[in-house]
């Protein structure tokens, strides 16, 4: 259980440490470092029920993309302004640093288990992030042509 509030409160610091790179501050800090947490909550709740990473890669894209659409109109700022740091903590470096290990080292057999994993957590949280944007598009062309009925 320490092991896991102390993930959460790592989660949210990696989210306001790239934040501060995008010059946010105030309560778009706060929110980007909250959104952090809520990811990297996301994460771990999905990976504790289904046990695959690349599917708790793309729950969590899939709620944080979600959260930071709503948060973003809320605040009229622009999404990628929250989703970005937001996403930080979801970031494969540790994968991605054993993949060039592996490759460094030459054993192929591990450098493909790694650039698959790689390539399947960064595919589940772009898709995560497109299905949520097209939805949400969708949804408010959807709702203007209604309203200009």
């Amino acid at each position: 259980m320490t092991e896991m509030v102390l993930q959460l409160i790592l989660g949210g610091m990696g989210a306001v440490g790239f934040s501060l790179l995008f010059h946010m501050s105030g309560g778009k800090l706060v929110v980007a470092g909250l959104g952090g947490v809520a990811n990297w909550a996301l994460y771990l709740l999905a990976q504790h029920f289904y046990d695959d990473r690349v599917l708790a890669f793309f729950l969590a894209a899939l709620g944080t993309a979600l959260l930071a659409e709503v948060l973003a109109r809320v605040m009229k700022t622009p999404v990628i302004t929250l989703l970005v740091p937001m996403l930080v903590p979801l970031v494969p470096g540790g994968d991605l640093y054993y993949t060039t290990l592996a490759l460094v080292q030459g054993d192929v057999e591990r450098f493909a288990d790694y650039g698959n994993l790689v390539l399947g957590e960064a595919g589940a949280i772009s898709f995560g992030i497109i299905l949520v944007t097209c939805l949400v598009q969708t949804v408010l062309k959807i709702l203007a042509l209604r309203k200009s009925k």
